[in-house]
């Protein structure tokens, strides 16, 4: 995190908010008790504080870490989990509010009260890092004031992408940004799974079946994919169109079930999609990138998590770098080549989340964050005129 600013562009709406060392410090992590507020308990608040609990089995230098208080909108919710996850209370949001004791704030709530709820804690005088899941915020209206109420807060924000935190991911990134592949040409990714094919599984997750960009497949699933094309190609990547799959009568057509884009990165012109899916079959939890560049070509795959590959024109050879669960020379736990998980990241995006010192992580700050955000506003616009584009053609 570097920086300085909000930039502004009107042509696009890309806001952008760089938060450096000059704005906050990270504290060592041996120097201060980290005390902890959950707002949210539900599934994904589960999966925090089993990272949370973790980190001490996996890095050698932890802070001491009290699980403080937790807040959910329902308070047997909240209660429950308090008692089964180790919280020294369950609070009403007010009363969060008002404990000092809290340093570290996770918001971890449904997406509508994101915004809210970092407004919540930045007025907090107690707190100095707040985790905040994605996505950021809902609209233009937040995303704005959202940049403007963090700029000077002197709080260090961590956006929850932890798919960045992948062991193969960090090293694939190393990897890219050494320049030995040149510039991009081409590119394309992928995050798909086919649960909300049954309507079982779409009728517990209504509040995820709201309208984009609140809700919907690009929200929720693609927005991991817009980061990681954004950590290896910049943040000033641009729609061009977009276009949508799959209806179902207990879905309104304005969430998305599959969505594509077609994106553009203006420094060196090149282009590629980025597509999210929660009903294709068969692809359990599958993430796949490509990018094809000047000098050869990367590609990574969640079907085979222990590597990443590259091709180089220079040698007309493949190169399968195998990586495991090696995060050398910071840790190495249960051993290097043990296959990673899905939490083994988000226990990593925790490790720096808390002060640890890994010169490979890609930091998706709050600046991050909105970039990301500022794609997902807008595939819900470029998707609006797909729909009406269908319903048109549709009546001739």
């Amino acid at each position: 995190m570097n920086g300085n600013l909000i930039l502004l562009n009107d042509h696009h709406f890309v806001l952008s908010v760089n938060f450096g060392a000059s704005i906050f410090t990270i504290p060592d992590m041996d120097s201060e008790k980290i005390r902890i507020g959950f707002l949210g308990a539900g599934g994904i608040a589960r999966s925090h504080a089993f990272a949370l609990n973790s980190l001490k089995y996996f890095y050698s230098a932890v802070p001491e870490i009290e699980l403080e208080a937790v807040c959910s909108a329902r308070k047997e919710s909240s209660n429950s989990f308090a008692v089964k996850f180790g919280f020294r209370k369950s609070l009403t949001l007010e009363e969060f509010k008002s404990n000092t004791k809290i340093n570290t704030v996770l918001i971890l709530g449904p997406n509508k009260v994101h915004f809210a709820h970092l407004k919540l804690a930045l007025e907090m005088p107690s707190v100095t890092r707040i985790y905040l899941e994605k996505p950021v915020c809902s609209n233009l209206e937040e995303e704005m004031e959202m940049a403007q109420l963090a700029v000077n807060s002197g709080k260090q924000i961590q956006v929850g992408f932890q798919y960045l935190q992948t062991a193969s991911v960090r090293e694939a990134l190393d990897f890219w940004h050494s320049g030995k592949l040149g510039n991009p040409i081409h590119f394309d990714l992928k995050y798909y799974h086919g649960d909300y094919l049954q309507k079982s599984y779409r009728d517990k997750r209504q509040t995820r079946l709201t309208p984009a960009p609140d809700g919907g497949a690009m929200a929720d699933l693609g927005s991991h994919g817009i980061s990681l094309l954004m950590a290896f190609l910049g943040e000033n990547l641009q729609i061009t169109s977009a276009v949508q799959a799959g209806r179902f009568a207990d879905v309104p057509d304005d969430s998305d079930l599959f969505s594509l884009l077609s994106l553009v990165q203006p420094e060196n012109f090149a282009a590629g999609t980025m597509s999210a899916s929660r009903i294709s079959s068969g692809t359990g939890d599958l993430v796949s990138l490509e990018i094809y560049a000047e000098k050869g070509m990367l590609r990574y795959s969640s079907h085979s998590v222990d590597y990443f590959e590259y091709y180089l024109e220079e040698t007309g050879q493949w190169t399968r770098h195998i990586v495991g669960s090696n995060y050398t020379p910071i840790t190495s736990f249960p051993s290097g080549h043990v296959p990673p998980g899905w939490l083994r990241s988000m226990i990593h995006a925790h490790y720096i989340f808390l002060g640890g010192n890994d010169p490979k992580a890609f930091m998706p700050d709050l600046k991050h964050g909105l970039a990301v955000q500022r794609i997902v506003r807008e595939t819900a616009k470029y998707l609006k005129n797909y729909r009406d584009l269908i319903q048109d053609n549709g009546k001739k």
